[in-house]
């Protein structure tokens, strides 16, 4: 298929001669202004656009401006033509994204050669892009079903939350999608990058790999002692993405994450040796670390308090990261309407009633109002 090429210029013999030297090569279209280059634009998308710089009512530059500034045609390779010679033409051609000037009056030959060049590397930069763009849809499918696989190993060795990660994943969707509706933390949530957020919330209980048996399925209610090693799951997941992230590049930990001394990280290596080899198989295949930083938060402060008593940091209000408040809800929601050893299920309304009693003890008292406006929504995940 022949390659489009528009020349847009005033003047009828410029129009003339670069149709007759290009005919034999491309699909040439002429037009003697920029309002009737945007009009057929409308129609027909050019491979290359010839452009002149001196026209009446829309100049070149003018031309230049609007087409770079509309994303369907800012990728259209443009040339001016031009007869100035002038520093600070090209300078400002340039500056505006032109990628070349030819100078009239033009001949066949170097009109052809020109146009060839450019028409190539135009080429070599699109396949090289697309390349690009299939390699990360590639390695990011690739990252995510090593998450999944992850997340769900996780949840195996806890006999007692079957579906808890996919169904806190749907909670997060919800609030998330509300709070947007209604404008709580609007600008907190815009700054993220929604999938990978919703996504790296399947991690927050990545640290249970570290939790024996004996105490992670244990049929009765934990004692003390237990619960108190149970709470720490919520540091060693962040221990656990920290070293995923120290094996994918230099990122220093935040302060206040590495409260286990040399031996208590020790002994944690040693009873999470399979989750160790998946950290090193993640690490081995991780690009982008937005999904770590998120995953770190989300497992490191789903306990935290609103009022300062949580678990591990002990931080308070909106001190503690946006993953931690929003996977309070969701986390403890599940955990109130799901049957334990220890206890019956709540049923949902008994859920909501003990969470809004909670709101600025325990929740962020702005997520609780926008949890509340959702709470049928979540009723219905709970019973799916």
């Amino acid at each position: 298929m022949q390659r489009t090429i528009f020349v847009v210029d005033d003047n009828e013999t410029n129009l003339i001669v670069a149709r007759e030297a290009l005919l034999d090569d491309y699909r040439v279209m002429t037009m003697p202004s920029a309002a009737k280059m945007f009009a057929l634009l409308e129609k027909v998308m050019p491979d290359l656009i010839l452009l002149d710089i001196k026209m009446p009512e829309i100049d070149g530059f003018e031309a230049l401006r609007r087409l770079k500034n509309n994303s369907f045609y800012a990728d259209i390779p443009v040339v001016f033509l031009t007869n100035i010679s002038d520093a600070s033409v090209e300078a400002r051609g340039f500056q505006l994204g032109v990628v070349d000037f030819i100078r009239k009056p033009f001949s066949a030959p170097v009109l052809l050669n020109r146009i060839k060049t450019h028409l190539d590397i135009d080429k070599l930069i699109r396949e090289r892009t697309a390349e690009i763009q299939r390699q990360k849809e590639q390695l990011q499918h690739l990252q995510y079903s090593i998450l999944y696989v992850v997340a769900d190993m996780v949840e195996k060795r806890d006999l007692e939350t079957g579906g808890h990660i996919e169904r806190t994943t749907a909670f997060i969707k919800i609030l998330l999608d509300a709070m947007l509706e209604q404008g709580v933390y609007a600008d907190e949530i815009c700054d993220i990058d929604y999938d990978l957020f919703v996504f790296s919330a399947r991690l927050h209980d990545v640290g249970k790999i570290s939790i024996s048996d004996s105490i992670l399925n244990k049929p009765a209610k934990l004692t003390d002692e237990e619960f108190e090693i149970m709470k720490t799951h919520a540091q060693r997941g962040e221990l656990i993405i920290d070293q995923i992230i120290s094996r994918t590049g230099n990122i220093a930990p935040l302060p206040g994450y590495n409260n286990l001394s040399d031996e208590e990280f020790s002994i944690f290596k040693t009873h999470a040796v399979e989750g160790e080899r998946i950290i090193d198989l993640i690490a081995s295949r991780a690009g982008d670390k937005t999904f770590l930083r998120y995953a770190k938060l989300f497992a490191g402060y789903h306990h935290e308090r609103w009022d300062g008593t949580g678990y591990p940091h002990g931080l308070a209000g909106t001190d503690i990261p946006f993953q931690g408040r929003i996977m309070a809800f969701a986390d403890v929601y599940d955990a109130l309407t799901s049957v334990r050893p220890y206890k019956k299920a709540f049923t949902h309304e008994e859920a909501v009633k003990i969470i809004m009693e909670n709101s600025g003890t325990q929740f962020d008292p702005l997520i609780a109002k926008v949890f509340y406006t959702v709470r049928d929504q979540f009723k219905a995940v709970r019973l799916h």
